[in-house]
């Protein structure tokens, strides 16, 4: 948890804003690049666009520039989560600019009698971001103009080959957000959480490529990969911590010897 939230605010970061509203933090280098850009002004300790509508092509130019990724998914970009829509930003220049970013992860469960088990999967080698990571069954970002049960069927459907019927019996079960200082940036991600209890017939397929493969664990080998490695991708762990709290699950695996 505090490897998450590893980033002190303001700290040397200078706040950046959309009109009236600040949206994200910019480091100090990032704002001597945009100083030379219009329509952005850097004056008394802030950055200001006035121009919502200018935000994704100042972000290309930045791509452009080799200053971050360029993703080619559009990503909303809002001062709160439920607040209004200001403009769009892509996706890979969202570190860059400290904007909180919306996602979603659902963790994959299957109650069998010998106790709660997890779908875990395993990130493709070749994803630009913790490749061969463990992650969870179904997880992405939220893109320009979807909210979050939108993407949670989407992502389940192209990552795991689950059906749409099935993918939206998930439960909402709470939000979670970080700040967290990256290789990318500054990572200011709120994160929608679900659980979706799935038949013990069902197995999830690598549809899409982003997976390597699934493998179904006891929840107790879960609980000792997240208490004493980094097998798993950062944020994946806040989510399981506290699926692991919720569902009093480190009381039961501990009862059943962990595993």
């Amino acid at each position: 948890m505090r490897a998450c939230n590893n980033a002190v605010l303001p700290g040397a970061y200078l706040p950046f804003f959309v009109g009236l509203e600040q949206v994200g933090w910019v480091r100090p280098a990032i704002a001597e690049v945009l100083r030379d850009l219009t329509p952005v002004a850097v004056s008394r300790g802030k950055i200001v666009t006035e121009d919502p509508a200018a935000l994704p092509g100042i972000a290309r130019v930045l791509a452009e520039r080799g200053l971050c990724r360029w993703r080619q998914e559009a990503f909303d970009v809002r001062a709160a989560p439920d607040g209004p829509v200001l403009t769009t930003i892509d996706r890979g220049a969202i570190p860059v600019f400290g904007i909180q970013a919306i996602g979603i992860h659902v963790n994959g469960l299957v109650e069998r009698p010998s106790g709660t088990h997890l779908w875990v999967a395993r990130r493709a080698q070749n994803k630009p971001l913790d490749p061969g990571k463990l992650d969870h069954i179904v997880a992405g970002g939220v893109s320009a103009g979807m909210g979050p049960l939108d993407t949670l069927v989407k992502e389940a459907g192209e990552e795991a080959a689950i059906p749409p019927g099935l993918a939206s019996l998930a439960r909402f079960a709470g939000t979670i957000a970080y700040t967290m200082e990256r290789p990318e940036g500054l990572r200011r991600d709120f994160l929608y959480t679900y659980d979706l209890i799935l038949p013990e017939e069902f197995e999830p397929r690598a549809a899409d490529g982003e997976v390597e493969a699934f493998e179904l664990w006891p929840i107790g080998r879960a609980i000792e990969a997240v208490r004493d490695t980094d097998a798993f991708k950062f944020n994946v762990n806040l989510v399981l911590i506290d699926l692991f709290v919720r569902r009093g699950a480190i009381g039961e695996a501990e009862a059943r010897g962990l595993r």
